[in-house]
């Protein structure tokens, strides 16, 4: 073999290592969302916990995940890809792995906040490391293949905690993903090629405090809703307080010669409709995967493997839509192709509000099927248009950027899907509940069981309120749960309109 084959063989190598390590990267974020979902009920049986300290289980991640990734992709450009990508995943691997020895719901919140720092560096690091490796078609394929991926810990996620959880315990939800993300980070380490953006003045740090804190306690505003009302006085300084820092960042970084983020891209079309693709997924899917189990588990009585199979019917698509999307590309806009995605969504959204309490178990997984091919259309293909927009050596700018928009769309969905759901049931029990049984009520009880119900805890929202019964609490259930479904529905329609205006032209390697 010649020595120029040589190089070529190793090169090649280390690009499918890269690729595999990415892979990794991207299974465990998604698998960390949809995982905890479904062992929230086994952590509060063992360590009990309030109905807002369970609900951060989930919204904690969520939270600093999304808040984070802007500033760890310009984090990324200024002083390495590959060494943020290497630091969040190790961060990633040592929190996740501390999270089944905490001794109350508590601290699994406070250890979630800093496993959502870990996994925004990493996911950024790894998406602005690929994006230098790779061109043209290989990018696409690369990204398409890393969607899928991410689709694969989402698909998989629920059925992954249920068989965990049955069969070696709770613990091993958080311990899997541990062992996977101490994996990727020895294979950081050999194969990826450290890069930094060569025109990096440092990081922008009055953007980043400024960007981070507004969206976090933006999110943190609408996850307090539930449980204090929205008319609170602390909810209203909160959503007050993000729009002033929001406000500042985009006064700051006016000023900055080389900002965190260019704002004269918000002048393109195309990047704008890839922001508003981002937040697609946040309430046609990822709700989805807190909503469903929940409620198999909680309402319906389902064990945790049980609920995990059913949820296959939703997320499989995923593991295969995205390929033929990218074949189909080569033909087919990729902005249509996202806009059919989204329509064959609200399709299904609207078919499973319509069939979820019926008794016809075939039907409801049908419409999940079909919810899961809808989404599958623009999964694949969301990546690699978002680092498409920007130059390349500012990659981890346009990955912050689109997965900053991406997590905190998730974060805010779940968190508002939540409020709506707690505040559909509380006017529901109002009306539906005799009066001399609400009459026995706090008005701290009667929004506590809202808000189990809106978990879909209805084993603690009936001991909560035993005088009402459990027949009226799941009319009211029921009620809150096929109108929250319908309005995702409606969203999702919306936005594929969206979509198709400013995205329909868009060909894959324009």
């Amino acid at each position: 073999m010649s020595t120029s084959t040589a190089f070529e063989s190793d090169a090649k190598f280390g690009k499918a290592a890269l690729i595999v390590t990415g892979c990794l990267t991207a299974a465990v974020i998604p698998l960390s969302i949809a995982g905890p979902a479904v062992v929230v009920p086994s952590i509060n049986q063992a360590l009990g916990g309030s109905a807002v300290e369970l609900t951060w289980i989930i919204n904690a991640y969520i939270l600093t995940y999304g808040s984070a990734t802007l500033a760890a992709g310009s984090l990324a450009d200024t002083y390495g890809r590959k060494r943020v990508w290497l630091s969040g995943m190790l961060l990633f691997a040592v929190i996740t792995a501390a999270i089944p020895f905490m001794p109350s719901v508590f601290w699994i919140d406070i250890l979630r906040l800093i496993q959502g720092l870990g996994a925004a560096a990493a996911f950024a690091g790894a998406m602005a490391a690929l994006t230098q490796e790779f061109d043209g078609h290989a990018r696409t394929r690369a990204f398409s293949l890393i969607g899928t991926t991410f689709g694969a810990g989402a698909a998989f996620g629920p059925f992954m905690a249920g068989l965990l959880i049955d069969t070696l315990g709770w613990q091993w939800v958080f311990f899997l993903p541990a062992l996977v993300a101490l994996l990727a980070s020895a294979l950081i380490a050999p194969f990826a090629r450290e890069t930094r953006d060569p025109g990096a003045t440092g990081l922008d740090w009055p953007g980043a405090i400024s960007f981070t804190a507004g969206l976090a306690v933006l999110t943190y505003g609408i996850i307090l809703a539930p449980e204090r009302g929205w008319h609170h006085a602390w909810v209203l300084a909160c959503l007050a307080g993000a729009l002033m820092l929001l406000a500042a960042f985009v006064v700051i970084e006016r000023r900055q010669a080389k900002p965190m983020l260019d704002l004269s891209l918000f002048a393109n079309a195309r990047f704008v409709g890839v922001q508003v693709l981002a937040i697609a997924p946040a309430y046609a899917y990822i709700v989805l995967l807190v909503m469903l189990p929940a409620r198999f588990i909680g309402v319906e009585g389902y064990s945790a493997l049980a609920a995990g199979q059913m949820m296959i019917a939703l997320s499989a698509p995923l593991l295969v839509v995205p390929f033929v999307a990218g074949v189909l590309a080569r033909w087919i806009n990729v902005g249509v192709l996202s806009g059919i995605g989204l329509v064959i969504a609200a399709a299904g959204l609207a078919w499973l509000g319509l069939t979820l309490s019926g008794g016809a178990q075939s039907a409801r997984l049908l419409a999940m099927l079909v919810i899961g091919i809808g989404i599958g259309l623009p999964w694949g293909l969301m990546d690699g248009l978002a680092v498409s927009v920007v130059p390349k050596e500012r990659a981890g700018m346009a990955a912050g950027i689109f997965n900053a928009v991406r997590l905190a769309g998730d974060g805010m969905a779940i968190a508002a899907v939540g409020a709506m759901m707690s505040a559909n049931i509380l006017s529901g029990l109002v009306v539906c509940v005799p009066d001399g049984a609400s009459g026995q009520m706090t008005n701290a009880d009667l929004v506590e069981a809202s808000n189990r119900l809106a978990m879909s805890d209805l084993h603690n929202a009936l001991a909560h309120w035993p005088a009402v019964g459990r027949s009226l609490l799941l009319q009211a259930y029921e009620g809150a749960f096929r109108f929250q479904l319908l309005v995702l529905a409606g969203a999702a329609a919306a936005t594929a309109i969206l979509v198709l205006v400013l995205l329909g032209r868009v060909r894959r390697h324009d």
